[in-house]
């Protein structure tokens, strides 16, 4: 029996599983660094002991240290969730030899899918279907060039040890190759602290699914059917959904014996997903096996209504599975969303600082939501078939730090309707209501995904973000004309309650309304999603308000418009009625940078301060910042180098994954402030560069 239970990680994930032991009566022990002292899963948990500093390798990758507190707490099991020691097969030796339960396969089966190369030969000796590629020993540039040219171009380049699409790279055509190759090592040895790769050929038009399956210690395996994770950018999920649409039956039983045949093979127990590229002509291929919970579990929770960490608890102690194949039933549909803390509109690069807003999908009723400590199973569908579901797996909560550190999803949204397409409209519905500011999210991103029409259609493929780009990458500004009368108001108010909270008993700290024999006029400039826009405010004197007696009214006038707005402020919402329309909005004020967040738009504004000629623009040359909070890896041109444009000058990696930074045009190379190995801070000038003098 577990009576205690560590979990080796943080975040999300840390938080789900403790729900789970918490349910079964089991008692919780967290781990964490110092970013995570005050996380939520440390709060979560019975007891939490500090591993160390910030970076994994000096705390949740000490595996020594883990085991060590799990001995002197008297823990029975680790659970080591996703990422960091989940599929460290040194990791589970140490947990069995100290008599700790390992909540996951055994150490033989960790080691037989750990080396991409390794786990292609085990399924190709199984009968598993393989894409064609090498997975040779012989490293050698040469040779894996000479097979990339064999196959045909393009190929992928994948880390050996690889995952999370850490150390890949697609090959287009052979000039392409040394450069790639050269990327994808440096990025796998960073990652993983192995460079091996294998190559394969890339197919140009396939889907992502993958496999559950589950297996315990007295021989049952059951596979719980799909998922579709083709949605992907940097070969990373975006959405996942399950059943996987236009999926045909017969096909799904095949994917999912293939996927058994796999788990098989090498003795495997515990929860384990098979996952498969399937083409368009419905031949599948094996891709590898993660030996873990995936980060999607839920929606299959939700198709099926089985508590898959339950599940590994129960087999984890000796248990047979809670169920035979024949008994799993697959109900509805189901999508996730990953929120995460990036920038869809700048190559997807990670974001970091404080979560000063985070407002989550309302309640619509009490029956159709869910929130995200609960794990209802499947709900029974009414008479009129409106049944629906959603849950957030989060681990922060508002005033957190997204840190350097680590991965910086936020949360994950799952929705399950009775059908793909209630389902769908429930995803949009939720997404449109989950407001965080502070930190840039792909939020935006993810509604024009799921509103788009190949997404509704579900013309899926793993190249679908870069084929569908131009009606997936929209902008803010278009909201922005419709949120101005929202926007005069919150400004009014903000710094109406401002000069009310200030305390000094100054007449000159009043900014209200009121003048003799005149109604007060001002101009207001303020920049919205980066374009300027120009207001004149007319504060209008009442004496009655429908909204509230306090309420605040303006004449809100742009170039070709104008508005009546009227409204007041409760705590972080803005009630607010634009010619005669009531709104809700929630917002947040971050010194002076504004977030306005309604139920179809959000918008980011500041208010333009008069010019005083303090303008510090002496620089003689030009420089270039970093991008991101992050750290230098390499420098990639000498100083005193001459450059083109688009010359790639540096390389930083931020939250494991690479970014280069190239010449803004044809200039020379002065210099490098940061070194290889030390930390930067997003917006430090990485680079003194010299723009090459136009000519006359």
């Amino acid at each position: 029996m577990i009576k205690k239970l560590l979990i080796a990680n943080r975040g999300e994930i840390a938080c789900r599983v403790m729900r789970t032991a918490k349910a079964m009566g089991i008692q919780t022990v967290a781990v964490y660094s110092d970013a995570d002292a005050n996380a939520l899963h440390v709060l979560q948990a019975d007891e939490a002991v500090y591993l160390g500093p910030a970076p994994s390798k000096d705390s949740y990758l000490r595996g020594t240290a883990i085991i060590e507190y799990a001995k002197k707490l008297d823990v029975d099991a680790i659970h080591p969730g996703y990422g960091f020691l989940s599929e460290n097969a040194d990791f589970a030796k140490a947990c069995a030899a100290h008599d700790i339960i390992f909540v996951g396969p055994p150490a033989s089966a960790i080691e037989a899918m750990g080396s991409k190369s390794a786990a292609k030969k085990i399924m190709e000796g199984a009968g598993v279907p393989l894409v064609p590629g090498y997975h040779g020993d012989d490293q050698d540039e040469a040779t894996l060039k000479q097979a990339s040219d064999a196959m045909g171009y393009p190929v992928l380049l994948k880390a050996a040890a690889g995952g999370g699409g850490k150390g890949m790279r697609q090959v287009w055509k052979e000039s392409e190759f040394s450069a790639a190759l050269s990327a994808a090592k440096r990025e796998s040895m960073a990652s993983f602290g192995d460079e091996h790769m294998l190559v394969e050929k890339y197919l140009t038009r396939p889907r992502h699914v993958e496999i559950q399956v589950f297996c315990d210690t007295h021989g049952n395996g059951v596979y719980l059917f799909e998922r579709d994770c083709s949605v992907q950018r940097r070969h990373q999920k975006v959405i996942e959904e399950a059943p996987a649409p236009n999926f045909p039956a017969n096909i799904r039983q095949q994917m999912g014996e293939a996927a058994l045949q796999a788990a098989k093979a090498i003795n495997y127990v515990g929860a384990g997903t098979v996952e498969f590229l399937y083409d368009e002509d419905g031949s599948f291929y094996f891709m590898e096996m993660n030996t873990r919970l995936q980060v999607e579990h839920p929606v299959t929770e939700m198709i099926t209504g089985e508590d898959l960490v339950r599940w590994q608890l129960d087999v984890a102690e000796g248990k047979t599975l809670p169920k035979t194949q024949s008994e799993l039933t697959l109900t509805g549909h189901a999508f996730e969303a990953r929120i995460y803390a990036e920038d869809p509109n700048n190559d997807f690069l990670p974001a970091s600082g404080t979560l000063s807003l985070i407002k989550t999908p309302m309640l619509a009723s009490p029956a159709s939501y869910q929130n995200s400590q609960s794990l209802n199973k499947t709900p029974t569908l009414s008479s009129q078939g409106s049944a629906s579901k959603v849950r957030i797996d989060t681990g922060v909560q508002q005033g957190d730090d997204i840190s350097v550190y680590y991965d910086p999803m936020i949360s994950k949204l799952v929705v399950w309707g009775e059908d793909r397409e209630s389902a769908l409209k429930q995803l949009v519905s939720a997404l449109k209501q989950y407001h965080i500011d502070g930190v840039t999210t792909n939020i935006d991103f993810l509604i024009d995904v799921a509103s788009s029409t190949p997404f509704s259609n579900a013309e899926l493929t793993t190249t679908f973000i870069d084929k569908h780009a131009d009606i997936l990458f929209s902008s803010q500004s278009k909201s922005a004309v419709a949120e101005l009368p929202a926007i005069a108001l919150l400004t009014v108010l903000s710094r109406n309650q401002d000069a009310a909270n200030d305390g000094l008993p100054s007449p000159w700290g009043v900014v209200g309304a009121w003048r003799p024999n005149m109604e007060y006029q001002e101009s207001l400039s303020v920049i919205v999603n980066d374009a300027l826009h120009s207001l004149t405010i007319r504060h209008i004197t009442k004496s009655g308000n429908t909204l509230n007696q306090k309420g605040t009214f303006l004449k809100v006038s742009t170039d070709s418009e104008s508005f009546e707005a009227t409204g007041y402020l409760v705590g972080d919402k803005l009630i607010a009625s634009v010619d005669g329309v009531g709104r809700t909005y929630h917002f947040s004020n971050n010194e002076g940078q504004f977030g306005l967040f309604g139920q179809d738009s959000n918008c980011h504004f500041k208010v333009v301060t008069p010019d005083i000629g303090d303008d510090d623009d002496n620089q003689n040359g030009a420089s270039l910042d970093a991008p991101m909070n992050g750290t230098v890896v390499a420098h990639l041109v000498e100083v005193g180098a001459s450059v083109t444009k688009d010359a790639p000058l540096l390389i930083m990696e931020a939250m494991k994954m690479e970014h280069s930074i190239a010449a803004p045009c044809d200039g020379v190379v002065r210099g490098y402030f940061y070194q290889p190995g030390e930390l930067v801070d997003g917006g430090s000038v990485l680079i003194d560069f010299d723009p090459e003098p136009k000519g006359e």
